[in-house]
């Protein structure tokens, strides 16, 4: 499993709800946790991984040894949604790259368990702003689409070495961006 950055074309996948939970999935969830923490991150979408799945996970603190801070959202819906604030944000997928994004402050989500159980949740603030994020990706949306315009100015040069860097890749034969959208396509005919 690896982390897939800006811009491959599984960050605008718009994912698709599961339909089973068994060992396997759990497998992968446990994958992408290490993922996660080997990147530094407190967030991860299933598309940021090449997998097509409605499903990311959390951990605010970022800590793998914080395990009671770690969430399984699948299949998740933001019921309600109050005030809003802009703050810093930065994703896995854009390394290096933080601009301010506007976000609800107040969210209440409901999701799936890894082990099949309804789960509600009012979260306000930092985990608010991270699932919001982690939904956004689940939609094709990534992070830098919700900048105002004079803040994307200031990352386009950012932007552009990420793009000449991919297009490095594909053309040195590094890239596997047909691989992933392959598989991608099978876990969808196999999961959703």
């Amino acid at each position: 499993m690896k982390l897939l950055t800006y811009p491959h074309p599984a960050l605008k996948h718009k994912c698709k709800p599961l339909q089973r939970i068994n060992q396997e999935l759990r497998d992968i969830v446990a994958e992408m946790f290490e993922v996660m923490y080997a990147s530094g991150g407190v967030g991860l979408a299933a598309s940021q991984v090449g997998l097509p799945f409605r499903l990311f996970i959390i951990n605010q603190t970022g800590k793998k040894e914080e395990k009671e801070q770690e969430y399984v959202l699948i299949n998740p819906v933001i019921l309600k949604k109050n005030g809003n604030v802009a703050d810093n944000e930065g994703c896995l997928s854009f390394p290096d790259i933080h601009s301010d994004v506007v976000r609800a402050e107040t969210i209440e989500v409901e999701s799936i368990s890894l082990t099949g159980e309804v789960q509600l949740f009012t979260w306000k603030d930092r985990l608010a702003r991270i699932v919001q994020h982690e939904m956004d990706h689940l939609n094709g949306i990534c992070f830098v689409d919700r900048l105002a315009s004079t803040a994307k100015l200031e990352i386009k040069p950012e932007l552009e070495d990420l793009n000449t860097l991919f297009e490095s890749n594909q053309r040195l034969g590094f890239d596997q961006t047909d691989a992933v959208l392959r598989e991608m396509a099978e876990y969808e005919r196999k999961f959703c």
